[in-house]
């Protein structure tokens, strides 16, 4: 369909008729000869005077009304509006947060062709076609060890987030487990979000031994920014040391925040739990519409161009066809 951007001229179409209606004529004085013998003279060189219209002929009037009513329209800004576009914007922010101590070596997990892999391997598979399956999600990622570190900032480009994945290596954030830096490094990352939804999954096989932060605090924290932490605890609960996975913060943390706590205990556990949390985290996008315009300004004013260029050029040989018959009739006399 079509439409003025700028109705409100169309209201200056009366101008022309109020100028004419209320403003007094204009008169141009001009020096002139009077010459009393002027009707002997005309007679004598066989030719009449002629008087000019005030209006410039019947043709001028609706000519100039028509061309006013179309550079208006052509001010007014006619547009074609197209067919609206569909845009999609994820409106989730989702941060893995990946365990990469030295206790994610131990090869207790079993990979799809049968054979014994370590934890890592395992997690980054699984973890790898989560991610393919959430591309309407900015989704970033974190390693932590001893230290929490943003390995991927959050992007919607899913490949270059797997290529880095599989350039996180056991051990690269150290040995120790930071548990609560992680949240803590989740919520800087995140606070800056605007979208209505951000979750994280943390995944750990050991107990916080070093954060500077507690994981309750962390999670306390979390809950204010309206951050949904899932916890998924792959590691031996009957274990000692930094091998020990302490299922009850897990689970602390994942109530605190309204999230869920889960246990996998090898890959095909883990791919479990990914696809329930893919049905509590549906996807989700918002979908704004763009209807863009064509300018149609261009036909009024051509018209009216074309009218102007066309009453010039048939008034120029009108006028010529005149003086021609004129000097016609006079040869004859």
């Amino acid at each position: 369909m079509w439409q003025f951007d700028y109705p409100w001229m169309l209201f200056l179409l009366p101008l022309p008729w109020l100028a004419y209606r209320y403003l007094s004529d204009y008169r141009e004085a001009r020096s002139a000869l009077r010459v009393p013998f002027f009707a002997a003279m005309s007679r004598a060189a066989g030719q009449t005077p002629g008087t000019a219209a005030a209006t410039g002929g019947r043709w001028q009037l609706p000519l100039n009304c028509l061309v006013w009513a179309l550079l208006l329209a052509a001010c007014a800004r006619p547009v074609w509006v197209e067919k609206a576009i569909e845009h999609e914007q994820p409106i989730r922010d989702m941060m893995l947060a990946i365990d990469i101590s030295q206790s994610m070596q131990t090869t207790d997990y079993t990979d799809a062709s049968g054979q014994q892999s370590d934890r890592l391997t395992a997690v980054k598979g699984v973890v790898r076609d989560f991610i393919a399956q959430r591309k309407d999600d900015r989704i970033g990622l974190i390693v932590f060890g001893t230290g929490a570190y943003p390995q991927a900032p959050l992007t919607l480009d899913h490949a270059s987030l797997g290529v880095l994945l599989d350039e996180v290596g056991i051990g690269m954030a150290g040995p120790n487990t930071a548990l609560g830096d992680a949240i803590g490094l989740t919520i800087k990352l995140l606070d800056k979000a605007d979208e209505q939804e951000k979750v994280l999954i943390l995944l750990t096989d050991g107990n916080d031994t070093g954060s500077a932060i507690t994981p309750d605090h962390a999670a306390q924290m979390a809950r204010q920014r309206g951050i949904v932490v899932h916890t998924i605890g792959i590691g031996d609960p009957q274990a000692t040391g930094e091998g020990k996975v302490d299922l009850q913060t897990l689970q602390a943390i994942a109530q605190t925040t309204g999230g869920r706590f889960f246990r996998a205990d090898d890959r095909n556990a883990l791919q479990a739990v990914y696809a329930t949390l893919d049905q509590i985290t549906p996807h989700k996008v918002k979908t704004f519409s763009h209807q863009p315009k064509r300018d149609l300004f261009w036909l009024p004013l051509g018209g009216a161009l074309l009218l102007l260029l066309v009453s010039h050029l048939l008034a120029a040989l009108f006028g010529r066809f005149a003086r021609g018959r004129s000097r016609l009739l006079h040869a004859e006399h």
